[in-house]
């Protein structure tokens, strides 16, 4: 009986124990609950509608472009080392200027075959290889070869300048190696914008094109600058024509020039940075049939050459922004902030050939400089304030 009551006293004991057991966790459970929605449960939200809309994007691209880099026999000789030629020292006072743009264009006026074809000057150009070198060391992204020494030395003399400039991985547009090489567009891409970059010339120098190789240089006909600008427009975002034309040591822009400029820029051309009379002619913009603005620069002059005097040493850099907006309406492309910076090629004795910014070519001999500074740049850039 005695076992029995015990048996008894200890299953009671066991039920009471899972009872408080499962009081205490029942208690545990309501608190934690009253916790949890005291601390997060908030009673007063403000309601907030949400509206999705497309986001605005802006891209802003600054490109740039030097004249004529004329490789007389007077600067080549000048650029002569123990080892080659060496022109990086003739760009080193105007290199932080150069290398701001985000993309440069030079017009290489000669053809860089180099020692192999025998370096020449006036009249018939060649020029060594190290004049490539150094405008890569100064920031130069292209270079336009489409003028009237294209064809200097013939087909080979074109054909081998080509082929370093690829080798050296410096794009150039004008000549062409091949029918295929002159159909691939020349789009530059910089922080999503593309930059379609042409080139043509007036003409050889009366030096034929050799049959059946129309592609060896551009020469100026409207019907195929037409057709380029045209493909050029659908597969970029701004056009840019670098154009050989003019008279040379004429100081304004002829009606040719002037014609021209309107009919390609009508066609779609957005830029036009112009080359060969060896003097500076104004920059101007120009209101296109389709309500556009394009800019154009007529002569950009002698960025380096061994010409002297009557403004032919005086060249410069110009730079304009490209401004790409997205918005849900649509792409656009505005240009603004055309800016030039004169330049003067220093030399003594045509030795120690130095290009240096036109304000300070007083410390490098040029009489008068600050004026002469001012002069080009009310030349330059009044035509700006009358469009």
């Amino acid at each position: 009986m005695k076992k029995k009551d015990n048996k008894w006293i200890l299953t009671i004991g066991i039920l009471l124990l899972i009872a408080g057991a499962t009081g205490v966790f029942f208690r545990q459970t309501v608190q934690s609950s009253t916790q949890e929605n005291r601390v997060f449960a908030k009673e007063d939200h403000i309601k907030r509608d949400i509206l999705v809309e497309g986001k605005n994007y802006q891209e802003r691209v600054n490109i740039a472009a030097i004249g004529d880099i004329l490789i007389h026999d007077t600067v080549f000789l000048d650029a002569a080392t123990a080892e080659g030629y060496d022109f990086k020292p003739m760009f080193s006072h105007v290199k932080d200027t150069l290398t701001k743009p985000d993309i440069l264009l030079a017009n290489q006026e000669t053809i860089l075959g180099g020692m192999e074809l025998g370096l020449s000057g006036y009249p018939t150009f060649n020029s060594p290889r190290e004049v490539g070198d150094a405008l890569i060391d100064a920031g130069v992204d292209i270079v336009s070869t489409a003028n009237n020494h294209t064809l200097d030395k013939g087909e080979k003399g074109i054909q081998s300048s080509m082929g370093y400039l690829s080798e050296v991985g410096l794009p150039y547009v004008g000549s062409f190696k091949n029918p295929e090489d002159q159909q691939r567009l020349r789009i530059l891409n910089h922080d999503g914008v593309n930059i379609a970059y042409l080139s043509y010339t007036y003409g050889t120098n009366g030096i034929p094109v050799p049959e059946g190789k129309d592609f060896l240089v551009n020469l100026i006909d409207k019907a195929a600058m037409k057709e380029e600008i045209h493909r050029a427009k659908d597969q970029a975002d701004v056009v840019v024509m670098s154009i050989h034309w003019g008279n040379e040591y004429q100081r304004t822009p002829d009606n040719i020039q002037q014609e021209l400029a309107h009919f390609i820029v009508n066609e779609g051309v957005d830029v036009v940075f112009g080359h060969h009379p060896h003097v500076l002619q104004p920059m101007e913009w120009i209101q296109t049939d389709d309500g556009r603005k394009a800019f154009v620069i007529y002569s950009l002059g002698n960025f380096l050459s061994g010409q002297m005097w009557d403004y032919k040493d005086i060249g410069g850099m110009v730079s304009l922004d490209i401004i790409k907006k997205i918005t849900s309406d649509g792409t656009t492309i505005e240009l603004a902030n055309p800016e030039f910076s004169p330049t003067y090629v220093s030399s003594s004795g045509q030795r120690n050939y130095q290009v240096v910014p036109l304000e300070q070519a007083g410390k490098y001999g040029l009489e008068q400089a600050k004026s002469k500074y001012e002069e080009i740049m009310s030349h330059m850039t009044e035509p700006l304030k009358t469009n």
